[in-house]
């Protein structure tokens, strides 16, 4: 029996939220155009959030009208997640043409959630009752990523445990696909394995992802990890590009998505995009990188 198919979720959003310069919507939209016919057919596209607090996402709305009703090389319309962290930004997703998905990072982490939304547990909690009611309704669907799942640096509870309640809680409220978010990067492959091995079975039925971030030299070996724990769906950004500022370490960044597809290659797993659409994805991000990021991308490992 060959290994199981996998749900790849490119993340451009991730990638450009934390950029200093502003890239231009029309370079965005041409972009996305571009990995959807590669076929790409998972994307983390925009983000509906305070322009004050994130101006490069400022033209999510211009973007997604631009857009238009792209298609995959199948004919099948991609699915486009678009962030929201409040009932503003859930109005504004849904008002958006090609929006298929909302996402929403709902922290175990006490000071993350109110440090990034201003709110107390409680008031996520019924945000993300809300979101799922109204994506419901809306005939869109609901990702809630846990950001913090694999440990935080401010010193406050966390265990197993605590993503179980999490994972739980959203399944008995209707969440039906959910992200494992290791937000400042530091989980180990050990940590990845332990974390998803313990947690997958206390929900089943819900689809569990992993969104992580690495040093380059780590990537690998996270992935292989969560593969191997029973992930089949892995979030990444092409050349690694993105991550939470938070880190404390600019290697840590997203992990790249020619390091998921060839390290799940390897292994003769199912990706969905082929070497020479990866190559063409590749170069093409490494352009919008090398002019608007004015990082170089990320050595690769030995």
């Amino acid at each position: 029996m060959s290994p199981s198919a996998v749900t790849i979720v490119e993340c451009p959003r991730d990638a450009w939220q934390g950029l200093t310069e502003i890239i231009p919507t029309d370079t965005k939209v041409e972009y996305l155009k571009r990995l959807v016919s590669l076929g790409f057919s998972h994307i983390d596209a925009v983000s509906f959030v305070s322009p004050k607090h994130v101006p490069q996402m400022a033209d999510s709305e211009t973007v997604m009208q631009e857009l238009g009703q792209v298609k995959l090389p199948s004919g099948e319309a991609p699915e486009i997640i678009g962030i929201v962290v409040n009932e503003q930004g859930l109005e504004r997703a849904l008002a958006a043409p090609g929006v298929t998905t909302i996402g929403y990072p709902y922290s175990i982490s006490a000071y993350f959630r109110r440090a990034n939304a201003n709110m107390s547990k409680l008031e996520s909690r019924n945000l993300v009752g809300q979101l799922q009611r109204r994506t419901k309704a809306a005939g869109r669907k609901l990702v809630v990523y846990i950001s913090m799942a694999f440990g935080n640096p401010y010193d406050e509870p966390w265990g197993t445990e605590i993503v179980e309640d999490a994972l739980v809680w959203l399944k008995d409220v209707g969440v039906r696909t959910v992200s494992l978010a290791d937000t400042v990067g530091t989980a180990s492959p050990e940590d990845v394995a332990h974390l998803y091995s313990t947690v997958k079975d206390c929900v089943a039925g819900l689809e569990i992802g992993v969104h992580l971030h690495s040093r380059p030299d780590g990537a690998a070996a996270k992935v292989l990890a969560a593969y191997e724990a029973g992930c089949r769906r892995f979030d990444g950004a092409l050349t690694g590009l993105g991550g939470c500022p938070f880190a404390g370490d600019r290697l840590v960044g997203n992990i790249p998505t020619e390091t998921v597809l060839t390290t799940l290659a390897a292994r003769g797993v199912s990706t969905g995009i082929d070497a020479k659409s990866l190559a063409i994805a590749c170069a093409i991000t490494g352009e919008l990188r090398e002019k608007y990021a004015h990082q170089p991308e990320p050595a690769k490992p030995n």
